[in-house]
């Protein structure tokens, strides 16, 4: 069992510096710490805290409204995850986030929709979380409470939002939805986590976490960079060419100026250091899943989804066999822990034929990549770094 420091948490610490006037500064000045303890400290990275600085630290909280003497020093430290269910089941705030689409034919917007295989990934999601994947009646009774305290990890409070996918409302007012939800998530306090269902096409606050999270701008194409390593996020949805193509950091047309990537699918940087690809086709699909976690802050944002339809079902499926698939992360460094895989699927004859989506479970056979832990920490480093300037004034 690993625990990680919680300060970051409790004082309400944002690594974007223009959102911290004077936090390690004051830290600094009320504890006698080094400044570089402090920083270390808050980005969860400190192997060892002498027990007068714990104390001080004690202090500081409690005379700055942070947190009760009865809840420390144990409000400092957290759990680490194990595994994948983990890693969302330990969070107090759960939020799922879905796209949601028009009724064309309806003269109301009450009459609205969320797309079928959505929904099913939707349910994979809960089931696994709230059983950690099956496992939590065995956790019980490897860890039985005379107390009667739940020994099985769980979010005390679960929010669904919903927001509209591209083309179903102005660009505008899509974008001030997404908006909305991203930003009223990141503005909550507890430790949370949000959940981002679907592609670029479908649910636009995919978009702006892995805007946030690579360091660029979102509703903005990189289709005319010159090369693919010159790409903000470290995989690419190339959207078919029926497909509606709205203006992503992480999608569009083409990997690059010198690489067309004139098939559809998903590209991406293999742990080998190349750009590889999973093809979306009658016989094969994909789906992405990828998560950025800062656990000193007590903050989780996480997208997935399907190429297709087909691949949100059958990434559903993979969740419910062996979520672990997606797990560890992949990239650890300054306080993030990170990981971004791909799922390849190769379809049987008889799942290619069906065409019935209320009965029919389905079935690929699947291959699971990583992205390049070099290539998510290129960006990912970026989004948090500060300057020495900006960090002598927190």
């Amino acid at each position: 069992m690993q625990y990680s420091f919680r300060l970051a948490e409790l004082i309400g610490h944002s690594p974007d510096p223009r959102k911290r006037p004077g936090t390690i500064k004051t830290i600094v000045e009320y504890t006698g710490l080094d400044r570089h303890q402090v920083a270390a400290l808050l980005k969860n990275e400190i192997r060892y805290i002498p027990l007068k600085a714990l104390s001080r630290l004690c202090d500081y909280l409690i005379e700055h409204g942070h947190a009760v003497a009865a809840e420390l020093p144990g409000a400092l430290f957290a759990i680490e995850p194990e595994n994948f269910w983990e890693l969302l089941a330990r969070r107090s705030r759960l939020e799922i986030c879905l796209g949601v689409r028009r009724d064309v034919e309806a003269k109301s917007p009450e009459v609205s929709y969320v797309v079928a295989s959505d929904s099913v990934l939707l349910g994979e999601l809960l089931n696994g979380v709230t059983t950690l994947g099956g496992t939590a009646k065995h956790k019980k009774e490897l860890n039985p409470d005379p107390v009667g305290h739940n020994a099985v990890p769980h979010p005390e409070y679960m929010k669904q939002s919903l927001v509209w996918s591209p083309g179903q409302a102005s660009a505008a007012e899509v974008k001030r939805r997404a908006e909305k939800v991203y930003n009223e998530f990141a503005d909550s306090r507890s430790d949370k986590a949000l959940i981002a269902i679907g592609s670029t096409k479908s649910n636009p606050v995919v978009e702006l976490i892995l805007a946030q999270a690579f360091n660029c701008q979102p509703f903005v194409s990189q289709d005319n960079l010159p090369n693919p390593e010159s790409r903000s996020v470290p995989f690419f949805v190339r959207y078919r060419d029926k497909d509606p193509h709205p203006a992503s950091c992480a999608a569009g047309l083409k990997l690059s100026k010198s690489f067309p990537s004139k098939e559809p699918g998903i590209y991406f940087e293999g742990e080998d250091g190349k750009w590889h690809f999973a093809p979306a086709n009658e016989n094969e699909d994909c789906a992405f899943v990828c998560y950025i976690h800062r656990e000193s802050q007590g903050r989780l944002e996480m997208v997935m989804g399907g190429f297709s339809g087909r691949a949100t079902r059958l990434l559903a499926r993979t969740l419910r066999a062996s979520a672990d698939d997606f797990w560890p992360p992949r990239f650890e460094g300054q306080g993030v822990q990170a990981g971004a895989f791909i799922a390849s699927y190769t379809l049987p004859a008889e799942s290619r034929r069906s065409r019935d989506i209320l009965t029919d479970d389905a079935v690929g056979e699947v291959k699971i990549h990583a992205v390049s832990p070099e290539a998510l920490g290129r960006s990912l480093l970026q989004s948090n770094e500060v300057s020495p300037l900006l960090e002598g004034e927190g």
